[in-house]
């Protein structure tokens, strides 16, 4: 099977590919069963496994024990918001990246959103089908955030 991260013909040294790591871990947070199910569905066709909670909180203690690169995320749940996942993530210094999953969100909540470190928000009515592909997106910007070269502070 190809490798969709690499062209079929390159020329040397002409260009650089970025190889992701072979088993991306992506965690769905959603009280929603069937919004829940049709992601998981689509990220399973496009060979992305993934686990789900349905609290933020349990969502928070699975995040911690590491591993999990991608969350999946509804705005808000009973017992809290998706930004607890981006405070424990840049707290813990864990990487994950969290890409909400909204049915009505303006676009000024959108912007917020991304501001407040949100890697993407998904329209659950209309933007599932791309799940997969912005899932990979993360993947790759985690992986290039972890692996870059550290800048020298200057003394």
């Amino acid at each position: 099977m190809p490798d969709p991260f690499r062209p079929a013909k390159t020329e040397p040294n002409s260009l650089w590919v970025m190889k992701l790591p072979n088993r991306a871990s992506i965690f769905i947070v959603c009280n929603n069963e069937a919004d829940a199910e049709r992601l998981r569905t689509v990220l399973n066709e496009a060979g992305l496994p993934s686990r789900s909670a349905r609290t933020i909180t349990e969502a928070c203690e699975c995040a911690r024990s590491g591993g999990i690169q991608v969350v999946f995320s509804s705005p808000y749940l009973e017992d809290g918001s998706w930004r607890r996942l981006v405070d424990l993530a840049h707290y813990y210094d864990l990487g994950f990246e969290v890409i909400l999953l909204a049915r009505t969100f303006s676009d000024k909540e959108w912007a917020e959103a991304l501001q407040e470190g949100a890697f993407d928000v998904l329209d659950v009515l209309s933007d599932l089908a791309r799940a997969a592909e912005v899932a990979r997106s993360a993947v790759g910007a985690d992986y290039l955030r972890r692996f870059r070269p550290r800048q020298k502070q200057a003394a």
